[in-house]
């Protein structure tokens, strides 16, 4: 069953230069409990499209729904089913890590009890519970992402947008965060729909892969699937695959490669 579904969609930005097509027409389709590996070079429309499909930026063309919300007719319902995680995050560091959660509780209308008993909740699942007092300002990169996680579920969302979620993340948090979003996928049923720049972390999570250049899907299938037909094998890497279908590599150019 498709839980994301989206026919032409299209964003166009007025410049002084005259318009720019970021995204020129996607057609995608995402299950309900899959993990998707939304992939392309710097400037190939990602994160404006996972922007588009949060409601965050309107779409100038094109249609979609997410859990059978329509992006047009009805914003806050997707923004209901959707729990969205930024490139940057966006905890308060002056606070504590279980007011940061309790506010976001009550942000999403929880009774102050109810909001209080969430926050254990998340914390107690995302591995949070002893840095509930901590400052949200004390806590390491990979610390902070849980908690950016943590606050993208706190309405029980039925899809989670990560955008780029282990950018600059040690080895240990990385794994750590691929733990996670495989138990969110396996115990919750959660759909994840993932962007990144590490090739690695895409074969390792993704249950399918989407590669989009220059605004449009140029690639989809399982990481096995694409390996075969572009990469000439079921074991060849997906970083050689990927320049065969891109011509070009999915990291930025100050971007350092982590090993897991």
């Amino acid at each position: 069953m498709a839980i994301i579904s989206a026919a032409g969609l299209a964003r166009t930005f007025t410049t002084k230069r005259g318009p720019v097509e970021a995204v020129r027409g996607i057609d995608l389709t995402v299950r309900e409990g899959e993990i998707l590996g939304f992939l392309g070079p710097n400037g190939a429309g990602k994160t404006t499209t996972l922007r588009m499909l949060t409601t965050l930026l309107a779409p100038t063309g094109g249609a979609a729904t997410v859990a059978g919300h329509d992006l047009a007719t009805d914003p806050a319902g997707v923004r209901a089913a959707c729990g969205y995680v930024a490139q940057s995050g966006g905890v308060d560091t002056q606070i504590t890590v279980r007011e940061e959660l309790v506010t976001q509780g009550r942000l999403y209308r929880l009774t102050k009890a109810r909001a209080v008993e969430r926050a254990d909740e998340l914390a107690g699942d995302l591995g949070l519970t002893e840095l509930l007092d901590r400052k949200c300002g004390t806590l390491s990169g990979g610390q902070r992402r849980r908690l950016d996680i943590a606050m993208a579920l706190t309405h029980r969302p039925k899809v989670l947008f990560l955008d780029e979620p282990t950018t600059g993340l040690d080895p240990g948090a990385r794994a750590d965060l691929w733990d996670l979003v495989r138990r969110l996928r396996d115990e919750h049923g959660t759909t994840v729909f993932l962007t990144t720049h590490y090739l690695d972390e895409a074969d390792a999570l993704s249950d399918r892969l989407v590669v989009v250049d220059g605004g449009a899907v140029v690639a989809e299938g399982t990481a096995a699937a694409l390996k075969l037909e572009f990469g000439g094998a079921p074991d060849a890497s997906l970083q050689d695959t990927f320049l065969a279908v891109t011509g070009r590599s999915a990291a930025p150019a100050d971007a350092t490669p982590v090993a897991v």
